[in-house]
C-alpha cells in the first residue's frame, strides 16, 4: 500500500494538481495506493471514476493538516504501508514520526515553497520538516542547488523531474475548435500557466505588438487565470491586440491539447519574482508530448525541461528585445519544425512509466 498526502490534487488544474494526480495513477502499477487530499468543490464526478482510494479533507485550512495527519496515523497503524509520499515540506510537519521511521517517506520540492532565507523562522519550520523525509525530490538541478543554499544537505536530496502522461487521443470537436481559433494564423503561439508576474504574460504581449510587423497574422493564446487577468485585459485593449490575443481563462483538458498540438510555439519566458521561481516547468514537457517546441526564461530550472537549441529556446523574460529575438530565431528558416520535431522524442524521456520506476527503485 502507498500512501500520498497532498494538498494539491485534481480536478483542480495546475502543474502540481497533474503531477500528484499522475504520480498517484503510476503507483497503482505497483500497488494499492490511498491518497489524501484536499476538498474540492468539483470533486464529485471526479473522484466516482477514480481507480484510487481517495479521502478528501475539509475543514478550516489552519486545522486541515492536523486533521489529515491524525487520518493518516490512523490508516498507517491499522495498514501495511510500503512508501509515503508528501507533495510539499508542509504536508509532512505534522506527521508522527513513529509511522514515518520504518517505511520510505519522499517529500517533493518544487523551489518557490523552499525559497526562504537561511536561518529565518520559516526556513528552521521547513528544514525540520524536510528532515522528516527519508527522501527529498528535487524537480530540477536548480530547485537542489536552491535546496543546498537554503540548509539542505545534497546528500538527502534526489532529482526525478516530474512526470507526464502520452498523447491524449483529441475529439474531433476539439480539433475543429482548435483550428477555428488559429484558422489563416501564422506564428501560432501558446501560454498555458496561472496568470501571475512570474510567468511574463506582460512582456509576452507586448511582444506580440512588437512582431507585428514582421508577422501580421500572429496569433497568441494564453489558457489560464490568476491575479493578473484584468491587467492583462486592459493591456490587450491598449496594445490594440483584439484580433491577435485570446486570453482563455478555462479550457477542458481536450481543448487545451487540441491547442497545444496545432500551436507551433509554447511560450513561457518565466522569471524572478520576488521568492516565487519557476523550478522546472512541466508545461514545456506537455507542449513537447505534442510536438511544440518551447521558448523558457533563463531564470530558475527551465534548463532542465528544454534543451537550448534543440527542442527550444531560453531567454531573459525580463528583456523585451531577448524575447522579441528569440522567437525570431525560432521561426527563422522553418526551425521550429525541426524543434517540435526534437521536443516530441526528448517527451518520452518524462514519462510516467519511466519516471515511477526511479522513485520504485529508492523504495
Amino acid at each position: 500500500m502507498f500512501v500520498v498526502s497532498t494538498r494539491n490534487f485534481p480536478p483542480d488544474i495546475g502543474g502540481m494538481q497533474n503531477l500528484m494526480g499522475g504520480l498517484s495513477l503510476s503507483l497503482l502499477k505497483y500497488g494499492p495506493v490511498k491518497v489524501f487530499a484536499e476538498k474540492n468543490i468539483s470533486e464529485n464526478n471526479f473522484d466516482k471514476n477514480l481507480a484510487i482510494d481517495l479521502t478528501r479533507v475539509s475543514g478550516f485550512k489552519i486545522l486541515r493538516k492536523y486533521r489529515k495527519a491524525n487520518l493518516i496515523k490512523e490508516f498507517a497503524l491499522k495498514n501495511s504501508v510500503r512508501a509515503f509520499f508528501f507533495d510539499h515540506w508542509k504536508s509532512i510537519e505534522k506527521i508522527d514520526d513513529k509511522i514515518l521511521s520504518n517505511t520510505p517517506s519522499f517529500c517533493l520540492i518544487h523551489s518557490k515553497e523552499i525559497n526562504h532565507d537561511k536561518g529565518s523562522f520559516i526556513n528552521k519550520r521547513m528544514i525540520k520538516s524536510l528532515n522528516k523525509a527519508k527522501f527529498v525530490i528535487s524537480n530540477s538541478e536548480f530547485t537542489k542547488k536552491l535546496a543546498m543554499k537554503n540548509g539542505l544537505e545534497e546528500k538527502r536530496i534526489k532529482i526525478i523531474h516530474p512526470g507526464c502522461n502520452y498523447p491524449i487521443k483529441i475529439d474531433n470537436k476539439s480539433v475543429e475548435k482548435a483550428k477555428e481559433l488559429y484558422r489563416n494564423c501564422f506564428p501560432k503561439i501558446i501560454t498555458v500557466a496561472r496568470l501571475d508576474k512570474r510567468k511574463s504574460h506582460q512582456n509576452i504581449l507586448m511582444t506580440i505588438k512588437n512582431l507585428k510587423p514582421r508577422f501580421p497574422s500572429i496569433k497568441y493564446v494564453s489558457i489560464g487565470d490568476g491575479e493578473e487577468i484584468k491587467n492583462l485585459e486592459n493591456l490587450k485593449n491598449e496594445l490594440g491586440l483584439g484580433n491577435e490575443v485570446i486570453l482563455l481563462k478555462e479550457s477542458n483538458e481536450l481543448l487545451k491539447v487540441a491547442l497545444l498540438e496545432q500551436s507551433d510555439l509554447f511560450l513561457m519566458p518565466s522569471v524572478i519574482y520576488k521568492k516565487s521561481v519557476e523550478g522546472f516547468g512541466i508545461s514545456f514537457i506537455e507542449a513537447a508530448a505534442y510536438g511544440t517546441g518551447s521558448i523558457g526564461g533563463i531564470d530558475g530550472g527551465a534548463s532542465d525541461a528544454i534543451q537550448n537549441g534543440l527542442t527550444g529556446y531560453l531567454c531573459n523574460g525580463a528583456d523585451l528585445n531577448s524575447i522579441y529575438e528569440t522567437i525570431t530565431k525560432f521561426y527563422d528558416n522553418d526551425n521550429y519544425k525541426q524543434l517540435g520535431r526534437n521536443a516530441f522524442t526528448f517527451s518520452k524521456n518524462f514519462h510516467w512509466d519511466k519516471i515511477i520506476k526511479k522513485y520504485i527503485k529508492l523504495i
